[in-house]
This record gives C-alpha cells, structure tokens and sequence, in this order.
C-alpha cells in the first residue's frame, strides 16, 4: 500500500512539468521567425521590469508575445509593431527610449556627470597648497634635524 502510493505521488510530481506551457508558433518563413525572436528580445516585460518578453515567464509577456505573432501575421512592420507596443505599454517597453523632454536626463545625465567630475578634479587640482619656501634660518634647523636623525 505504502510503495502504491509513493509510486502514485512520483507520478504526479514527474507529470507537472508537462503543465508548463511553451509558445509554439507556425512562421511562414524562416526569416519572420528570426524577425519574431529578435522582436521579442528588443521588447522589455512590463512586470519583469529587466527581462525581455521573450525570457519572461510573466502572463503579461505571454500576451505580448501572442500579439507580436498575430501583428507580424497581418504584415505590420517591425516599427509598426513597436510603436503598437509603446503606445499601449509607453516608452518602457523598448529598451532604448526616444529622446524626449521627459527621458532628456535619461540621455545626457551620465554626459553632464562626467563632465561634473572632471571640472571637480580640475578645481580641487588646482587649489591644492603649494609647499613653502624655506627661509635659510629654517632650511639651516631642517638640515641639523636630518643630521641628528642620521645618526642615531
């Protein structure tokens, strides 16, 4: 009874992997099957936030992926299909946003930051304190000093 019901329990727990589903979709061409996977991988999952839709496992990605396929079966461009998924998603579904007022920090904030950098090293450099000259009186104390220390 008891190797029954462990063996039934190992059947079930070997049969959940057949529930995972895997998108399977009939291209007509090689060529729009490397168009659709090099669309979904330059599209970003909404919820996964770094992930592409074609690595997500999210159920929004799986919509997104499902609308690419029928978009690129009713011939739209690949623009066309991106500017549909940005227009419904906004801007943060591609990964290189356009420039806009609003993603302008985006595009020159690291530019402005190394420039910021530089004109700090630059200032900092130039205010550092130069050494001061010794008058003879102190450069003659110096020398006795170093001369005590030799010999020691």
């Amino acid at each position: 009874m008891f190797r029954q019901c462990l063996m039934a329990l190992a059947g079930l727990l070997l049969t959940t992997t057949v529930w995972a589903a895997i998108d399977t979709y009939h291209f007509s061409s090689v060529e729009q099957e490397e168009q659709y996977r090099a669309l979904t991988q330059s599209l970003r999952c909404p919820k996964c936030q770094n992930n592409s839709i074609a690595d997500s496992s999210a159920m929004i990605a799986a919509d997104m992926r499902e609308k690419v396929y029928q978009l690129m079966e009713q011939g739209q461009s690949r623009q066309q299909i991106i500017d549909y998924m940005v227009a419904r998603y906004g801007n943060f579904v591609t990964y290189e946003p356009p420039v806009t007022p609003s993603t302008l920090i985006l595009w020159l904030g690291p530019l402005l930051f190394v420039i910021g950098g530089g004109v700090v090293i630059f200032l900092r450099a130039k205010r550092q304190p130069q050494a001061a000259k010794l008058s003879g009186e102190e450069q003659q104390r110096l020398a006795k000093v170093i001369a005590e220390k030799e010999q020691q």
